[in-house]
């Protein structure tokens, strides 16, 4: 599947479940997710988003890292099958 309907799917479940998940740029400092996932009592995470089966790339992984450092919850999201669960994950933390 694409990544562009995988990122329209999460926009759409994020906002069924009374969020929101906004596209992140980041200019100046490449490798951050696609998305933040904003859910309703402040839960927060990172999303990037790929094409079935693409992993992520190694700037990418560095990424994630420095988020995960920080305290940020990071995943990515190659399959519409892998979003609901995400975001019961995000929502219980």
């Amino acid at each position: 599947m694409r990544e562009k309907q995988i990122e329209r799917k999460l926009s759409i479940a994020a906002k069924n479940m009374g969020g929101i998940a906004p596209k992140f740029i980041s200019p100046g400092f490449d490798g951050m997710p696609d998305r933040l996932v904003l859910l309703p009592h402040g839960r927060l995470a990172f999303i990037e988003l790929k094409a079935s089966g693409k992993k992520l790339r190694p700037l990418q992984e560095k990424r994630k890292r420095q988020l995960e450092a920080l305290g940020f919850s990071v995943f990515a999201i190659d399959s519409i099958e892998q979003i609901g669960g995400i975001l019961d994950e995000i929502q219980r933390t």
